[in-house]
């Protein structure tokens, strides 16, 4: 009876092994350490236990060590020559000093001890699948994966790979404005991977990290795959753009052009992946300057200031009729830019030589005892630095691009207005 409890014990052991593909030797230490504490525990020590277990035959065998003595005094690790010969050895093989050895029936654990058994080794093969997937994971953080739509929460999306595991997208990780059902095919990076509650892999996967677009490029564009191309850096705001700056090392092949594709056949498979996002792929250079014209783009740079210390802001002149362009729609072309070169740009208006209007003319600092500094900022950030560059402008596109509430839009063009008017 107690060698069927044992071998059942082997066999459903060995089946999770073999699904799960848990190595031998890990199988074989976790089976005689369940065993082991469990003797422990009903004993107080397994330190006179051997488990030996024989993963291929499906057997467990487990012996207790006892040292022969003349009077006994612990039971659990003592026997005498006559104790021997009641329990069928040989007593004449032995002597006090020495060692005899007996097999341990499994039936001295008892049914609740067995049943620890079984629960204990259950959490200790739960704990080796969880740690697999952890492992298995962290080290394809960064890569693209492909997977179908299991559930779709409010909060988040939920995938199960071929293995049954579950990988998350959080809300914050969709592209705004998607919509997911179940079944639809998803692509994805895997983005992170943690133990919540120090109990279940949590694989968070990412479809608005710069990395994710990167991987897609990787994929689309051969040349970036071997090499021939490189992306030296990518920026997005999820959804609404992105600029993605590459360099090719062959003087032969043309970075933007193979990027593209023939007819956008490549930019358009990605522009698609991603909703329409609008994508800029744009030449890379080790010039700072250029760098900032090109990322402007479709903006046209009159010149730049640029100061010697790298936490300067960058003072870029357009003319009046580029800036909008420049920093595109809700500041997303400026603010990509600045991402792309490592610092925070700021446009100006060039006014043509000769404009009369000059002279006439206020700089908003002018007002920073009426305007708070922080308002003034802001709309310096979208190239209005001076009165009449933020009359220019309705009072609804102000507030959109420099992100202010509608009175307080309505607020500083009276104030405006009334520097005029005077």
């Amino acid at each position: 009876m107690e060698k069927e409890k044992v071998i059942t014990l082997i066999d459903a052991f060995k089946d999770f092994k073999e699904e799960k593909n848990i190595d031998r030797p890990v199988m074989m230490q976790v089976l005689k350490d369940v065993f082991l504490t469990q003797i422990a525990k009903t004993f107080g020590s397994a330190d006179n236990f051997d488990v030996i277990v024989n993963v291929d035959k499906g057997t467990c065998e487990i012996y207790q060590n006892f040292d022969v003595v003349e009077e006994v005094e612990n039971p659990y690790a003592e026997i005498t020559l006559d104790q021997i010969r009641e329990d069928g050895g040989d007593a004449d093989d032995y002597e006090v000093g020495d060692q005899y050895s007996k097999i341990f029936p499994l039936s001295a654990f008892g049914r609740r001890g067995i049943l620890n058994i079984r629960q204990n080794l259950q959490g200790r093969i739960m704990d080796i699948e969880k740690a697999g997937v952890f492992k298995k994971y962290s080290e394809k953080v960064g890569e693209l994966f492909y997977g179908e739509i299991y559930q779709n929460w409010a909060k988040e999306v939920l995938i199960l790979d071929e293995d049954g595991n579950e990988l998350h997208i959080p809300k914050s990780e969709q592209i705004p404005g998607e919509r997911f059902k179940k079944g639809d095919s998803v692509k994805a990076i895997i983005k992170s991977v943690e133990m919540k509650n120090n109990t279940t892999p949590y694989i968070v996967l990412s479809r608005v990290s710069d990395e994710f677009l990167e991987r897609l490029f990787e994929q689309e564009v051969p040349e970036i795959a071997d090499g021939l191309i490189t992306v030296k850096k990518v920026v997005r705001v999820p959804g609404e753009r992105a600029k993605v700056a590459v360099e090719s090392y062959d003087d032969r092949i043309d970075p933007i052009g193979a990027c593209i594709g023939v007819k956008g056949g490549r930019i358009l498979g990605i522009v698609r992946e991603l909703r329409n996002e609008n994508i800029d792929v744009i030449q890379w250079s080790q010039n700072p300057k250029l760098l900032i014209q090109r990322a402007l783009n479709p903006g046209i740079v009159s010149y730049i200031e640029m100061g010697e210390n790298p936490d300067d802001k960058v003072k870029v002149f357009m003319q009046p009729d580029q800036v909008s362009k420049g920093i595109g729609r809700k500041g997303v072309n400026i603010e990509l830019a600045g991402k792309l070169v490592g610092r925070d740009i700021e446009v100006y208006r060039e006014l043509p030589k000769g404009e009369d209007d000059d002279e006439e003319d206020v700089l908003l600092s002018e007002f920073s005892d009426v305007i708070d500094q922080w308002v003034i900022d802001r709309l310096e950030s979208i190239g209005c630095d001076t009165a009449k560059s933020v009359l220019a402008f309705s009072q609804e596109d102000i507030a959109k691009r420099a992100d202010l509430e509608d009175e307080t839009v309505e607020e500083i063009f009276r104030i405006l207005k009334a520097e005029f008017e005077d």
